[in-house]
């Protein structure tokens, strides 16, 4: 397997891969699974011609060789990796090749694309956009003497800032020291230079005739340049672009959105009906005046100041010009956004004719044009837009209603006999809102040949070819039978076609299915015999969709927050198809293969054995597990087979050979990637029925949920490319709200999402009340802690920009080892006792919790450091205390949880948060510490629901230690400043925190006077 990695180094696209074969015998330095050869490969025709070069870059790993990156397959690793400069061969693309290459590299199956090559791929698709929203500028830059005529991109700041921080840290390995930003602002504007001119081929100036004078202007010679094949303009004698260059950058300063305590805000006024004049209605007197049709009345774009911190402050400029306000700089503040407008909407020139302009004037047509062009120009530039509530709401569309023909069953309870092979009646209508128009509406529409007209009391903006295309569609006649299942892939893809899709009206099951509430609309499922357990509500109404969409013959996705029980409501699923059965007999067609994580084998066979005792199980995994015959006998004496991804990757084709009644992939996050070797033979092993079971369908792009779908239901969303065309780029890159609800529509019926928070869904569930326990350092500790500090910041200021990233992660890890204690630091297996204040807080927390008679869960991401608290704790305590981490093997982990959730068992447990983070149940605790922090709220989140989810009958009780007066408190504060940032912020862990300064890491890292106990 091929993962490609990508870096932005010297104004190119550099491209080099991992591979899983045997490693190579690399020279001193050399990266020993790193290549440049993608012979065989769909990258191969991209990259002929390609120059070669060697990068050198800063990776991590344990000292001796580079780690693997997390696409080819983490490689177990117990120390804290440190990061090293390694040589890489690389290809250095062209231009047009990179774009192509960037834009496509996610579709091409055949090399799996790392986190650095997705997200310059998202870069890319950033500069297409702007591009083609006319968001770029012409520039002229001189670079190393030579003239270079290219096209600057104008950023959105808010943008472009998450951009930044979002930058995986490899994207910077070629140049470590260089700020995410510096890094992000040169590929924008590689790439967007590159999306122009590959957009406007032609030459800007035509040819000129007649004899050719000497001295061609230097203005002439940079145009031909800013769309010829080079971007060199060829310098003569006399040139001066320091002229050039300054109107260039000034035009591009004031394109730049402007951010201050007001803003120019436009607002787009419609035509009002007239009023009746005065006097006795139905007076004959008093004769009606002529009437205007609205189509022929003019529209108007107000101009108004709108406050940037209270946007419900709008000051009419009619106001400002008469001098009735007090805004301080409102005159300049209107006239300079004028002026900045003028270039994204010409039209404005009008009203500027004016010494104080306050509305443009239209027409209908300008209306529609303001509407469909001018307005999002000036939002993305920053401008304020107000339009009508019916703007982009009330445009022609499709709805499609169906019935069940007669004969068939009515509802939707499962067990009906309705699947997707019946046949339904079906017609299509157009509609405008909840408007159905006819023919005639249409044809007179279509008469009116206006852009914006009055349909029923409401104004709708129409497109001549959607208009058009609506008449065409009616004339073919849009009505007959179809399949079921035809019906559902055609409410999916209806958003391809010209119209959208507006409406569905359908009955029945199918209608059921297509709301997305069919767990809401169906009758729930009591508890099947079988069971040891009472279901509860929100679980019998799982069950029962469960049922609903096997019966249709369609996969699910049980998409419940973590802790909501999707185990057992498969399990009851299971025992309710048949499975188990008391005469040994086996409804449901056969056995159910489970794929779960090696960490969760353990916890399915506890709760089968606990909640479903009568189903036979079958663990298919390690050395002595059965193939071919054997193989297919235990399964088919089985009815669940438990099995392990990395087990279903090797033994795909022995697995195939089994006629599964269905395929249940736990913790399907795993299949996110589809294009690796495990996605494509979990996806290919057959079955009659498939169920993903994840409570993160979507971790960070929007191609992982169409990977599990395509598990799920193989097809249904269309290929890759055409999803992310219509859905992930459009969502993603740009904000489409019409594109967000219309995969909302295509993905609801098929996935069961409900949330632990939700009191509507679970209401018994104890409150989890969450503290920070400020613990301060020893003066050992703070001695270690200093002279730490001052050492990285000695070497830093005499760092390249090679070993800067490497010397801060190292030392952000010594620090958070010296505010545990100075024994995890030094690793010279001296006493423990008096030396931490983290150390004395958690023994008198712990005795605490001991006396009161609970138990408590604490968390650490150092093993080594837990080996060394385990026999403290258990002598300082006089109490057994358990420990799991890394190394514990699954019997030992199974008899660890065991125990602890027994009545009489120990009551501290110490966890190792990378070991024991996902994948266990541990209600018997109703205490929560982390011990050193994780800097990911997510990741802390999902260790602390080891305790906080069903079956406790407690609050839970969380404490996070965190040091006084040193990084951790100041990271901490980061983190809660920007909570709704804080997943792009903290994703990486601490490498963040690489790209800042000497002075900003004195700041950061810093040992406050109150950190030292009294």
């Amino acid at each position: 397997m091929l993962v490609a990695h990508a870096t932005w180094h010297g104004g190119a696209l550099c491209l080099w891969a991992e591979h899983d074969g045997p490693r190579s015998a690399a020279k001193p330095g050399g990266h020993p699974f790193a290549t440049r050869d993608f012979t065989g490969t769909s990258y191969e025709p991209l990259l002929r011609g390609a120059a070669r070069v060697v990068l050198e870059l800063l990776l991590p790993g344990t000292g001796e060789r580079p780690l693997p990156s997390g696409e080819l397959g983490p490689e177990p690793f117990d120390g804290v990796p440190v990061l090293s400069p390694w040589k890489v061969p690389a290809l250095v693309l062209e231009p047009f090749q990179a774009m192509e290459l960037l834009r496509t590299a996610e579709e091409r199956a055949d090399v799996v694309p790392g986190t650095d090559l997705r997200f310059l791929g998202v870069v890319a698709a950033d500069a297409a956009a702007l591009a083609a929203a006319g968001r770029v500028l012409p520039a002229l830059r001189e670079e190393d003497g030579d003239l270079l005529a290219c096209w600057r991109p104008v950023l959105d700041p808010t943008r472009f800032a998450r951009l930044a921080e979002a930058m995986p840290p490899a994207c910077r390995a070629v140049a470590p020291g260089r700020p995410a930003a510096e890094v992000l602002a040169e590929a924008l504007d590689g790439l967007a230079d590159t999306a122009v001119r590959g957009t406007v081929p032609h030459p800007l100036l035509p040819p000129r005739t007649g004899k050719t004078p000497e001295r061609v202007p230097l203005a002439e010679r940079w145009l031909e340049a800013l769309t010829g094949p080079s971007p060199l303009v060829v310098r003569e004698p006399g040139d001066d672009p320091a002229e050039l260059r300054a109107e260039l950058d000034a035009w591009h300063r004031a394109a730049r959105p402007a951010h201050g305590p007001l803003k120019l805000t436009f607002r787009l006024v419609e035509p009002k009906a007239p009023e009746p004049e005065p006097g006795e209605a139905g007076s004959p007197e008093s004769p009606e005046p002529p009437q205007v049709p609205l189509s022929e009345q003019p529209w108007r774009v107000e101009f108004l100041l709108q406050g940037t911190d209270d946007p419900s402050l709008l000051v009419p400029a009619a106001q400002i010009w008469s001098g009735d306000t007090l805004l301080e700089g409102a005159e300049e503040t209107l006239l300079t956004g004028l002026g900045r407008a003028l270039r994204l909407f010409p039209e404005l020139s009008r009203a500027l004719d004016v010494a104080t302009p306050a509305e443009l004037v239209l027409d209908t047509a300008g209306a529609f044009r303001f509407l469909r062009t001018a307005a999002p120009l000036l939002a993305a530039a920053d401008f304020g837009v107000l339009l009508p509530t019916w703007a982009g709401r009330s445009r022609l569309g499709l709805k499609l209603r169906t019935d069940e023909q007669e004969g068939e069953e009515q509802g939707a309870a499962t067990g009906s006999g309705f699947g997707l092979g019946d046949l339904v009646d079906f017609r299509w209508e157009l509609a405008v809102g909840e408007e159905t128009l006819e023919e005639d509406d249409l044809a007179e529409l279509a008469r009116l040949k206006a852009p914006l007209v009055r349909l029923r009391g409401q104004w709708v903006e129409l497109d001549e070819e959607q208009l058009e295309t609506a008449l065409e569609f009616l004339r073919q006649g849009g009505s007959g039978t179809m399949t079921a299942g035809q019906a559902v892939r055609a409410v999916i893809h209806a958003g391809e076609r010209t119209l959208p899709l507006v409406a569905v009206e359908a009955h029945g099951a199918l209608g059921d299915l297509l709301s997305g509430e069919a767990d809401r609309r169906i009758a729930p499922v009591p508890t099947p015999a079988g069971i040891e357990a009472t279901l509860r509500p929100y679980q019998e109404r799982g069950l029962a969709w469960l049922g609903f969409m096997e019966g249709l013959g369609l996969g699910a996705l049980l998409a419940d927050d973590m802790g909501l029980g999707k185990t057992l409501t498969v399990l009851a699923h299971l025992v309710q198809a048949g499975a188990g059965a008391s005469d040994g007999t086996r409804g449901g067609g056969g056995p159910t293969l489970a794929v779960v994580p090696m960490s969760l084998v353990g916890n399915w066979q506890r709760e089968a054995a606990r909640f479903a005792p009568k189903l036979r199980l079958y663990v298919h995994h390690g050395a002595k597990r059965r193939r071919d015959a054997e193989l297919v006998r235990a399964a088919n004496g089985a009815d669940l087979v438990l099995t392990t991804y990395g087990t279903a990757t090797r033994d795909a084709e022995q697995l195939a050979k089994v006629s599964w009644a269905r395929v249940v992939c736990d913790e399907a996050q795993a299949l996110k990637n589809s294009a690796t070797r495990q996605a494509k033979a979990v996806r290919s092993i057959p079955a009659r029925s498939r169920i993903a079971m994840t409570g993160t369908p979507v971790e960070n792009h929007l191609t992982e949920l169409w990977s599990i779908m395509e598990f799920a239901n193989p097809g249904l969303l269309g290929p890759r490319q055409a999803f992310r065309e219509r859905f992930a780029v459009p969502i993603e890159a740009e904000g489409d709200e019409r594109a967000a609800a219309a995969l909302k529509r295509a993905t609801q019926p098929f996935v069961l999402r409900r949330l632990k928070t939700d009191r509507s869904i679970i209401t018994d569930l104890p409150e989890k009340q969450e503290m920070k326990v400020y613990c301060n350092l020893t003066v050992e500790q703070a001695s270690l802690y200093q002279a730490t500090v001052e050492d990285m910041l000695e070497q830093i200021a005499e760092a390249d920009a090679k070993q800067r990233r490497g010397l801060v992660l190292a030392t952000m890890a010594k620090l958070k080892q010296v505010c545990d204690h100075p024994a995890l630091l030094l690793k010279d297996g001296s006493r423990l006792q008096g030396r931490s204040g983290k150390l004395e807080e958690l023994e008198r927390l712990c005795a605490e919790i001991l006396e009161s008679g609970e138990k408590v869960l604490v968390f650490t991401q150092y093993a080594e450091f837990g080996s060394m608290l385990q026999p403290y704790l258990e002598a300082r305590l006089d109490r057994p205390v358990l420990w799991l981490h890394g190394g514990t093997t699954k019997e030992q982990r199974d008899e660890l949880v065991a125990r602890f959730q027994g009545e009489d068992a120990p009551s501290v447990f110490l966890l190792s948060l990378k070991a024991a983070g996902t994948g266990l149940t541990l209600t018997a605790a109703n205490h929560v510490v982390h011990f050193d922090r994780w800097w990911n709220p997510a990741v802390e989140d999902q260790a602390t629901d080891r305790a906080f989810r069903i079956g406790q009958t407690r609050d839970v009780q969380v404490r996070k230690f965190v040091c006084v007066g040193t990084m951790e408190e100041r990271v901490d504060e980061m983190i809660e400043r920007k909570k709704a940032l804080a997943e792009s912020i903290v994703g990486t862990g601490e490498e963040w925190l690489t790209g800042l300064s000497v002075a900003e890491l004195r700041d950061v890292l810093r040992l406050a006077p109150d950190a030292v106990s009294s």
